[in-house]
């Protein structure tokens, strides 16, 4: 007899416990009934899969950038090659773009040289504007083992998703390759380069894999857009006579009104 009634409340214990548990999970653990569409039950599955499989893909990314990070301070395993790594990485820099493509474009001898420069400082300036749009909406912070140094001093950036670098380098690359290079060795030579600008950005711990991943994809479709968005040199003259014109039509209207009324 004693026997049954321990039976009987330890299976109540463990009903009592089970309730509890399942009222403590919530919405977690909810209890669907046999009526229920088993739609809304799949999705209710599938949310936390997802969760799971997004925290296992941000951990590889942290873990894979981390051991990549060999030259991020003189310490590290590669420390002895951290300045040359900072060349590349200079290389790949927005303000040495911007002053060798304006100084190509104002020494250009021919219109179609003149052209093709407008639209490379056209391009990067457009790309300075969707990176800084990406970045200000994802804002990543940067890896913790990233390491101040002069040049990064002067051109802070908070944040690190996607990496400028790499979309520059994509970007420009493909530039070159469609306009200006026409042989396999320089092909090949500025293909490398973007490989190694956007691998400077892993060595010296400035972004995380997916920065660079991202980054290498933005600025190749980066070039689509600016093939769309091509500027001929008769078109830019075109433009910029009939704003001329608007504005001597609008200074000479004003100068007749002046004198009519006198």
């Amino acid at each position: 007899m004693s026997s049954a009634t321990s039976r009987r409340n330890s299976s109540r214990g463990t009903r009592a416990s089970f309730e509890c548990h399942v009222r403590r999970r919530g919405s977690s653990c909810s209890y669907v009934s046999s009526g229920a569409p088993t739609e809304d039950f799949a999705v209710s599955l599938s949310q936390p899969m997802f969760a799971i499989a997004l925290r296992f893909l941000l951990a590889i990314d942290l873990w894979l950038s981390k051991r990549l990070g060999v030259c991020a301070c003189e310490e590290s395993p590669w420390g002895s090659i951290r300045p040359l790594v900072r060349l590349v990485e200079f290389s790949g820099h927005v303000i040495p773009w911007l002053i060798g493509t304006l100084y190509t474009l104002l020494r250009g001898e021919t219109a179609a040289e003149q052209e093709v420069m407008l639209n490379l400082a056209l391009a990067l300036l457009l790309d300075l504007l969707l990176v800084r749009v990406v970045k200000t909406l994802v804002r990543r912070r940067r890896p913790a083992q990233n390491r101040s140094d002069i040049l990064s001093t002067f051109f802070v950036e908070r944040y690190s998703f996607p990496s400028g670098h790499a979309t520059r380098a994509a970007m420009c690359a493909r530039f070159f390759l469609a306009q200006l290079v026409d042989t396999a060795s320089m092909r090949v030579l500025v293909v490398g380069w973007a490989v190694l600008v956007s691998l400077s950005r892993l060595l010296l711990a400035r972004h995380y894999v997916t920065d660079v991943g991202f980054g290498l994809a933005m600025g190749y479709c980066q070039y689509s857009l600016v093939e769309r968005l091509w500027v001929t040199w008769d078109c830019l003259q075109d433009v910029l006579l009939m704003r001329l014109r608007e504005r001597l039509n609008r200074a000479y209207g004003g100068l007749w009104m002046a004198a009519w009324k006198h």
